[in-house]
């Protein structure tokens, strides 16, 4: 047997081990592949589950019956877009002129309903319309999505499974009450239903029946949608004696620190930094904070927070306490912003 030198015992080693990795490597992705289960495996399980919950066989039937696999479902929540906007960019691609003479127009058309609700909730109209305009422009865009099989999907993707399971069960739930069928159950990719874009465990905390028909249809039902709108911002804390907030101007060399850090990193942080942040507007106003127009901020007896949507050097705004109200619906300075905005002009000037 020929002599090996030294090395090339160590460039066979070397192979060996590379190898070796290789070979490991292999059989482990070949075990995590086949750990998974399909999606129709998977689905089974779900139902399983369904039925331990209580779900009802007849429900499970109706609404696995034509389950399918979202793959576009998975592709935009795992790439949602980053664009860089400021609010100065962003509001006018969300209020373009069409939309706020829309708002007006339906505000007109529904305003003895509108009326009613707001004032059983305690809701100034011009927020419902608000947020129905920019959730799904007037109920015109609710998604084309089922929800049982996208909310399906996006738990068998993993990447958040307890998250799309909890609304799974809940939309599950809401077919088992009677409010809507399975096949008629349309959402947008990620679940959120109807013409005020609910997940389904907002729809069970949040939905009313607005016309008392025994139902809650926040897909076709007008009343409904108003009056589950109304609801939420009522049990979130809303207060129709106040407004949400208003653009200020704010003098040379002020200490941008008393305003909410821009991130905060969760609810929970951003409320924190709330309660730490709040003074009576009589402080803000000693402290030069000023109307847009440059005269002085309302004398009532309120507090308010100072928030920049962008930073210092942007627009700054004093929030009311309905601002954490719409930050609940959608934790997006952006949003809450584009909704002040719209409510704003749909009530000024007077809608005669």
């Amino acid at each position: 047997m020929p002599k090996i030198k030294k090395a090339s015992l160590l460039v066979l080693f070397s192979s060996f081990v590379v190898f070796s990795s290789h070979s490991v490597l292999a059989n482990t992705t070949s075990t995590q592949k086949t750990d998974k289960p399909s999606y129709e495996q998977y689905v089974e399980q779900l139902k399983l589950e369904a039925k331990q919950k209580n779900i009802s066989d007849k429900v499970i039937e109706q609404a696995f019956a034509h389950i399918k696999y979202y793959k576009r479902a998975i592709k935009a929540d795992r790439n949602q877009p980053e664009k860089v906007e400021t609010l100065d960019t962003y509001l006018p691609k969300r209020l373009p002129k069409w939309k706020i003479d829309k708002a007006r127009e339906l505000y007109k058309k529904h305003q003895s309903l509108l009326s009613k609700i707001g004032e059983q909730y305690g809701v100034q109209p011009r927020f419902i319309v608000a947020l129905w305009g920019l959730e799904t422009n007037f109920g015109r865009y609710t998604g084309n999505y089922n929800v049982v099989s996208a909310l399906s999907t996006l738990a068998y993707d993993g990447r958040r499974e307890a998250f799309f399971k909890k609304q799974l069960w809940a939309a599950l739930k809401i077919i088992e009450e009677g409010h809507i069928s399975a096949d008629k159950m349309i959402g947008s990719w990620a679940g959120a239903m109807g013409q005020n874009q609910f997940m389904p465990t907002s729809f069970l905390a949040y939905a009313v029946d607005g016309d008392g028909d025994g139902k809650k249809d926040i897909w076709t039902n007008t009343a409904d949608v108003f009056a589950s709108v109304a609801n939420y911002l009522k049990q979130e804390g809303w207060n129709d004696e106040l407004t949400w907030g208003r653009q200020v101007k704010l003098p040379e060399g002020f200490d941008t620190s008393l305003a909410i850090p821009k991130r905060t990193g969760s609810r929970k942080k951003w409320l924190a930094a709330w309660k730490e942040r709040e003074k009576p507007l009589k402080e803000w106003q000693a402290l030069g904070v000023r109307r847009t127009d440059g005269t002085n901020l309302p004398q009532v007896d309120i507090n308010a927070v100072l928030i920049f949507p962008d930073d210092e050097k942007g627009r700054a705004y004093l929030a009311y306490s309905n601002y954490k109200s719409l930050m609940h619906w959608n934790l997006s300075y952006y949003f809450v912003s584009s909704v002040g905005h719209l409510s704003d002009r749909i009530k000024f000037p007077p809608i005669k």
